[in-house]
């Protein structure tokens, strides 16, 4: 955040009177609020699609209020969408920190996460976000993973974790060792494509030879330039980071150069079966990194369900396909009612902020553990790699070929080549 920027907020920020005394006990009402902020449009919009359901389930569960130290708490989510814009994070932010004043900010998106980190820490806000690699949350906010933030934590896979997976799906499979990247150019594409600490570093450290496609733009439609450089350069496998529409437009392309590698890992791109059967027949044997399925052993601290049962009440109530977003969602849910719980006063801001950082909770996706995490404010959590395949119910599957970094998880055969056409 650039200076002018922050000194704008921080005066904004001041003029709401909240920079006066953070923690302070608001002792004028029992009502809690939160405010949640998720890609419900925009680009992202599939990161929210099972937002709507998630939000009625948690509303339904609180419906008779929190009861903390014997006081019932009335409980009050208040949802909004940023719309996949980094400045729509930063009003929606200063809207539920200035004008509604909320407890507890919980933020289901990467770059509002960075937005609203800083906005939370100026403000006294405890704040929980998720579902953005740890190392685009803590560089993309200016700082160094020793140092930590006062209000705002995050739990997520790592960068490293989740290009491991990729590395030995792609071992998997025999190809020429050649690959072709490129990524969007956002926090979490940057960290992706880092040459010290991204995949090009994990690549050349596991024997992969790199053909480099550089950073595009969220517009971008045209990847010719990058088809026709991995094509001469005979690159077997395709990877990077981006939205399942530009990789869409990409293999599109690419089927039309003739160019038809034998894997494609793309992050992010692949999460959500839409996009998978918005490619049609060529979807089959697309690989990607998987944040949560129905397979994974644990279970939610809130409902008593496990990954299987949240995933299929989900289904039969929406008649949509299960979503790896759904665990993720469930799970900020979890953390943050656990720590009002914890705090022993879901008024008194400090002592909710001091429950997040003392808190070890087995969630949906796994354990959460702040407590005892090497980086201040960051819980590590599991990733595991995956591949769709057709399926009979729905058009894809997706089956767990790679579990090194989701211990306790068990793989369901190994990656395929993609099928030649």
């Amino acid at each position: 955040m650039s200076f002018t920027r922050r000194t704008l907020l921080t005066k904004a920020l001041a003029t709401g009177g909240l920079l006066a005394a953070p923690g302070l006990v608001r002792a004028e009402s029992r009502r809690v609020r939160i405010g949640y902020i998720s890609a419900l449009s925009g680009p992202r919009a599939e990161f929210g699609t099972a937002d709507p359901w998630m939000l009625t389930q948690v509303r339904g569960l609180l419906a008779a209020g929190l009861t903390v130290g014997g006081v019932t708490h009335e409980v009050e989510i208040l949802s909004r969408d940023n719309e996949s814009n980094p400045n729509r994070s930063s009003e929606v932010g200063a809207d539920l920190i200035l004008r509604e004043n909320v407890d507890l900010l919980l933020v289901q998106d990467l770059d509002a996460s960075i937005v609203t980190g800083e906005m939370s820490d100026m403000a006294g806000i405890p704040a929980i976000s998720t579902m953005g690699p740890w190392q685009a949350w803590v560089y993309g906010r200016g700082a160094t993973p020793e140092a930590g933030f006062p209000w705002s934590f995050t739990f997520f896979w790592g960068v490293d974790a989740a290009l491991g997976t990729f590395v030995r799906m792609w071992d998997q499979v025999a190809t020429n060792r050649q690959v072709g990247d490129f990524y969007f150019d956002n926090a979490a594409g940057r960290a992706f494509s880092d040459p010290a600490l991204g995949l090009p570093a994990l690549m050349a450290g596991a024997g992969y030879r790199r053909t480099p496609g550089g950073l595009y733009q969220i517009d971008t439609t045209d990847f010719a330039a990058q088809v026709s450089q991995f094509q001469q350069a005979g690159a077997d496998i395709v990877t990077g980071f981006g939205f399942a529409t530009h990789w869409a437009s990409f293999w599109a392309q690419a089927g039309q150069a003739g160019y038809h590698p034998k894997v494609a890992s793309f992050a992010a791109a692949f999460l959500f079966p839409s996009a998978i059967e918005a490619l049609g027949a060529r979807g089959e044997g697309m690989t990607t990194e998987v944040w949560w399925s129905p397979q994974m052993p644990w279970r939610s601290s809130l409902t008593g369900q496990s990954a299987a049962e949240l995933a299929r009440a989900y289904e039969a109530d929406t008649g949509r396909q299960w979503l790896q977003t759904l665990g993720y969602s469930h799970a900020l849910f979890e953390t943050g009612i656990a720590a009002l719980k914890a705090s022993g006063a879901p008024k008194d801001r400090a002592a909710v902020r001091a429950a997040i950082a003392g808190m070890t909770l087995d969630t949906v996706v796994g354990r959460v553990d702040w407590a005892g995490s090497p980086i201040p404010n960051v819980a590590q959590t599991a990733v595991a790699g995956g591949q769709w395949r057709r399926a009979k119910r729905f058009a894809y599957d997706l089956h767990i070929t790679e579990t090194h970094f989701a211990p306790g998880l068990t793989p369901d055969g190994e990656t395929l080549a993609l099928p030649v056409p």
